[in-house]
């Protein structure tokens, strides 16, 4: 399955999060790491972030979205591999 890669600013419209919330995130382990598409350009696939909209959504804990977001970038490494 193809998975669309979103920039920043579809990811802020479709988290409702700004871009430095997303960051500060990222940095918490609440959010998954980007994919470096060249030495400034990052983007996140589709699915994840509608993993973690979804998480939030359903009102996963903090340490349930940590795991989430563990399992997510755990799955993206052995799908390059």
């Amino acid at each position: 399955m193809d998975d669309k890669l979103l920039r920043i600013k579809a990811i802020t419209k479709l988290s409702g999060n700004s871009r430095s919330t997303i960051y500060l995130r990222q940095l918490q382990g609440l959010w998954p790491k980007p994919v470096r598409l060249g030495p400034r350009m990052v983007a996140w696939p589709a699915s994840e972030v509608q993993a973690i909209n979804d998480a939030r959504i359903s009102g996963k804990s903090d340490e349930e979205i940590k795991a989430l977001v563990k399992t997510l970038e755990s799955n993206r490494l052995s799908k390059a591999a």
